[in-house]
């Protein structure tokens, strides 16, 4: 059976720059991946049947998004052949890092394959953004500058660097967030090129450590360590980060940890792992 990785991502920034008539939000973001994975592992079935082996707490398995998944591709090409899934989570839930997203983007590039549908990468895009806004950017499977609600890609090139990750132990609703009253929607958009990632921020940051003290206090303990060059919130939160040029220094950092705040280290990719190996 085989197993693909789904990573984390991060977002570097994230600018809140309109809003939709639909009421959905415009934004400008740059989404980095993670060497930390959620781990899928495939087994195919010829009776039609979609089924999750591995349900999540609290998550009902038509809503799960390696099921929504899986079924759109049955829809869309018609295909007769099911699969059973196993999930092995590593990612937090509810953290901002991406996890349902990237769960949902595996498991279309996987079966687009194990099925051997031969749908090209413009039509997967397509179905991700289905299924969410953060999908797309695992589909596309390169760090990338994102526009409009997430979708609009442009890879992007990003320096070495290692991540010290902090995982507040509360769970965060994006639509909470984007819904909120203090919420501003008029950060100024920049242009691509040239920008540099590192005068950006994160629009919701203010939003979330307000109505989570948890969240400021672990973001406000990153933003005083040395040799960092970005301490942020990713997406909508809960987790925060900062950004070190070297392991050493990242390393350093993790080791300080306060006992009362869990978090881990991971290394940025320059791409999505199965990038090179699907193409």
């Amino acid at each position: 059976m085989p197993t693909f990785p789904a990573p984390a991502k991060l977002n570097l920034f994230l600018h809140v720059v309109g809003r939709r008539s639909d009421g959905y939000h415009l934004l400008q973001t740059v989404f980095r991946f993670l060497e930390y994975s959620d781990q899928i592992t495939f087994e195919i079935r010829e009776d039609g049947i979609v089924k999750l082996q591995t349900p999540l707490a609290g998550v009902p398995e038509e809503k799960d998004l390696c099921v929504r998944a899986a079924k759109l591709l049955q829809q869309v090409t018609e295909s007769k052949q099911g699969v059973d899934i196993y999930l092995e989570k590593k990612i937090p839930m509810g953290g901002g890092l991406g996890g349902g997203s990237s769960d949902a983007a595996t498991t279309l590039l996987a079966l687009n394959r194990l099925w051997a549908l031969h749908l090209n990468q413009k039509q997967l895009l397509e179905l991700g953004l289905q299924l969410g806004a953060d999908v797309p950017v695992f589909v596309f499977g390169q760090n990338a500058f994102a526009e409009g609600v997430g979708e609009q890609l442009s890879a992007l090139a990003l320096p070495p660097a290692w991540y010290v990750v902090l995982v507040p132990s509360v769970q965060i609703s994006t639509a909470e967030i984007f819904s909120s009253k203090e919420l501003t929607r008029n950060t100024i958009p920049i242009k691509i090129p040239p920008f540099s990632i590192y005068q950006g921020h994160n629009d919701l940051e203010a939003v979330v450590c307000q109505n989570y003290p948890e969240v400021a206090r672990c973001l406000q303990w990153l933003k005083q360590q040395e040799n960092t060059t970005i301490a942020s919130m990713s997406g909508s939160g809960s987790c925060v980060f900062a950004e070190f040029p070297t392991f050493s220094a990242a390393q350093a950092t993790f080791e300080r940890i306060p006992a009362d705040m869990t978090g881990f280290l991971a290394k940025g990719l320059e791409c999505h792992p199965m990038y090179e190996a699907m193409g």
